[in-house]
């Protein structure tokens, strides 16, 4: 690494004697910051997704404050900032329908301001993505802090998981197994203290992911929200984020390809969500790094899930913490030649591999060996064929074995609303064999690419003891989810996909093992549908303004990351035009 030191941005502020430089301090000492702070220290931004419509982030206040006291410790000035903070409990229609924006938020922020580097504060399951999105378009320095996942939820008597317990119980109240009381006697017992989702979840993966990638320091991922060593880890994150301002240690150097084959293999390893197909694509992106969903059959698939997590398994991640955390699955992995790169840098200037090869390993039941995975292949499913041309996944560790290999007809759904309507009727046509089929609920189509693939199954089923079934559609899923769901059809159904032309009755067949998605149509007759189907189309009126309309005209499909398409790329930190 080069010894000579980069030029501060902030200089470009604060450095000058001219009238535009007298502005900048001036305007910035009404809040009492002495003239000393402005003599060369480099100016730490604190991203900060807290607000009380994310509960996941509710923290954020205190553990921006133990930042803080890591930042001038380290001889730096900090500077908060809010961004939009895109919640995935309370907004509608979906988290995923503003991620986007809330990255542009973030790569305005950093580069308009006078900022050297940043602590990205993530938690909830999109601003991991959307901050660290926004800081790769600009390449500064950068470090994520995530808020740490909530404790264990107590419910009689019982651990039940965040998200997990929400549609296991959602089904026994429909199959009649348990009472409506009972199911809401869960709400306070699940959710018991500030933190993301206490399951391997979205928001939990995307902290593995970040800690995978190498821009967070070790154990990051799984600190509880409420331990003590989660400030612990804050503070010395904002010592880290100075000194790696002094030495230019820019994201590009860090996000590198390696880094998201390590990402890609470690998902695998800990039974991670889906979601992070798509984030880590859009991440990457912006670095400009290609990454493909070929890297993860080619990378992912053939790995064994070590960690014994719901939804895949039995523990929550309080667990995982206390048996070691990502470090003791990743010195797992590195051990037996599973770590791709173990050379890649990370944020505190050492290898992955030198952060985690001595990491202790407390529980061999929740942290697995090899000779007995949770899962034997817990790789990411990609699947192709004609009813997916360009990709669709699915999470083995997630599904049921007996159904990776499944041939069924199909029971259709032209959007939510209608499946909503027709899944509960006791006079539906539909068998345990049957492949349940949603469309229109894809980037462009719900808008947002909303968490309803892992659709309720019909009460008749249930009732009769079915617990799981072939589920097909272009939305995503819950990270907290599970299920043998088909999920991420690319080209959508609103896109004019073959998902849209699927019909009542239709055969289709999968094939996770071979990768394949097969609709038993004649290549003929589906043309002929999709001409039927473009003609027969009408614009949207809620699609003609606002953001709806920017994000429905500019949205990307799944499988190239859901991003705008005016945003992939790294724009960098030029110093803009002074305001004056």
């Amino acid at each position: 690494m080069s010894t000579d030191k980069p030029k501060l941005r902030s200089a470009a502020w604060f450095g000058t004697t001219d009238k535009n430089g007298m502005m900048y301090r001036s305007w910035m000492k009404n809040q009492g910051i002495p003239e000393h702070e402005f003599q060369g220290k480099p100016i730490i931004g604190i991203c900060n997704t807290w607000s009380e419509l994310t509960p996941c982030n509710a923290h954020f206040r205190e553990l921006a404050e133990r930042v803080r006291r890591g930042v001038f410790e380290a001889g730096g000035y900090p500077v908060e900032f809010p961004v939009f903070s895109n919640g995935e409990s309370n907004l509608r229609p979906t988290a995923m329908f503003t991620r986007n924006l809330a990255s542009m938020d973030v790569e305005e922020a950093i580069r308009g301001n006078p900022i050297d580097a940043v602590v990205l504060m993530v938690g909830c399951d999109k601003t991991t993505p959307a901050l660290l999105m926004g800081a790769a378009s600009c390449d500064v320095p950068a470090i994520v802090v995530t808020g740490g996942p909530m404790l264990n939820g107590k419910h009689h008597g019982k651990d039940i998981g965040s998200g997990t317990a929400v549609w296991q119980l959602s089904e026994q109240v429909k199959a009649g197994t348990i009472t409506l009381h009972e199911f809401l006697s869960a709400e306070q017992t699940m959710s018991r203290s500030a933190g993301t989702c206490n399951t391997m979840g979205t928001a939990s993966t995307m902290a593995c992911m970040a800690e995978s990638l190498g821009v967070s320091l070790p154990h990051n991922a799984a600190i509880p929200a409420v331990d003590a060593r989660r400030k612990v880890l804050a503070h010395m994150s904002g010592i880290r984020i100075v000194e790696m301002a002094k030495e230019g240690l820019t994201l590009s150097k860090i996000l590198t390809k390696q880094a998201f084959e390590n990402a890609i293999r470690t998902n695998a390893a800990i039974g991670g969500s889906t979601n992070a197909v798509i984030h880590l694509k859009a991440i990457a992106g912006r670095m400009g790094v290609e990454l493909d969903l070929e890297d993860w059959s080619r990378v992912g698939r053939g790995t064994p899930t070590l960690v014994d997590l719901m939804p895949s398994g039995r523990f929550l991640m309080e667990e995982f913490y206390y048996a070691g955390g990502l470090p003791a699955v990743l010195r797992r992995l590195g051990e037996n030649g599973l770590l791709p790169h173990p050379e890649a840098l990370t944020v505190n200037g050492h290898s992955l591999w030198d952060n985690v090869k001595d990491a202790p390993n407390y529980n061999d039941e929740v942290i697995r060996p090899l000779d007995k995975p949770l899962i034997a292949d817990g790789g990411i499913c990609v699947l192709r064929g004609n009813l997916a041309p360009r990709g669709a996944v699915l999470k083995p560790s997630a599904a049921t074995k007996e159904l990776l290999q499944h041939r069924g007809k199909a029971v259709v759904f032209e959007d939510l609303d209608d499946y909503k309507k027709r899944i509960v009727d006791p006079e539906l046509d539909v068998t345990k064999d049957s492949i349940l089929v949603l469309k229109n609920c894809g980037p462009k189509g719900y808008p947002g690419m909303a968490e309803v693939g892992n659709m309720g199954l019909p009460p008749k089923l249930l009732a009769q003891g079915i617990t799981d079934m072939v589920r097909i559609s272009d939305a995503r899923m819950s990270g907290t989810a599970y299920g043998t769901v088909v999920l991420h059809v690319a080209p959508e159904a609103r896109a004019g996909g073959p998902l849209a032309v699927v019909q009542e009755g239709d055969w289709i067949e999968l094939d996770c093992a071979g990768g394949r998605l097969h609709l038993e149509v004649p290549d003929e007759e589906i043309e002929r549908r999709l001409a039927a189907w473009a003609a027969a189309q009408v614009p949207d009126p809620a699609d003609a303004s606002g953001y709806r309309n920017l994000y429905v005209s500019r949205v990307l499909q799944a499988d190239e990351g859901c991003d705008f398409d005016f945003l992939v790329g790294c724009r960098g930190a030029g110093i803009p035009k002074h305001s004056h």
